[in-house]
């Protein structure tokens, strides 16, 4: 029985114990989640992918993301904000993505909101909500990682009151861990940078 703590994988390093179950989520885990993500299209891409990930599991995402980014010409802001309703269609009929029409259509719309935002500020607007990492404890078994926080919560808040969908506190929370605004690789863990 598993205690959550980080655990030896196959090459005999320790590492978060969510991360083991497939080679993609070893090297997911090991290269880049909990690293900094930074930039307007890298955090679109990486929101939108969150929102997608919503009642599903990441690795059914993870396996698809060279389909989103095809689909989502690279998740260039600019580009999307532009598609049409031809490309909305193409989109619901991608079998290289998930067919959600709620979070396509969010996804979509997210980015005619942020084609209007001035360079920079998504990625400013996020990075304004990473908590000072002194303050938090480093989590020691998957029981220690939360959901939601108070930080997530209001970014959450804050992206919603400028327009955005699919944004709600714990895929703000999931985007958070995922672009190393937060550090929750488990005590001893391989990839843990503090």
């Amino acid at each position: 029985m598993s205690t959550g703590e980080a655990v030896a994988g196959p090459d005999g390093a320790p590492r978060c114990p969510w991360a083991l179950s497939t080679e993609d989520y070893v090297a997911y885990h090991d290269d880049e989640w909990g690293r900094p993500v930074r930039g307007d299209d890298a955090l679109y891409e990486r929101l939108s992918l969150e929102a997608f990930q919503s009642g599903l599991s990441w690795i059914t995402i993870l396996r698809r993301r060279t389909g989103f980014r095809r689909a989502f010409a690279g998740f260039e802001i600019a580009e999307v904000a532009a598609f049409t309703d031809a490309d909305r269609e193409r989109l619901l009929a991608d079998a290289g993505i998930i067919r959600n029409r709620a979070k396509i259509d969010a996804t979509l719309a997210n980015a005619r909101v942020l084609a209007d935002w001035a360079p920079g500020d998504l990625d400013s607007l996020i990075w304004s909500y990473a908590p000072d990492p002194a303050a938090r404890p480093v989590p020691k078994t998957l029981a220690d990682v939360p959901a939601v926080t108070p930080e997530s919560t209001a970014l959450s808040k804050a992206l919603k009151k400028r327009g955005l969908r699919f944004v709600g506190p714990t895929t703000a929370y999931a985007l958070m861990q995922a672009c190393g605004l937060v550090d929750d690789h488990l005590a001893g863990c391989v990839a843990r940078r503090s």
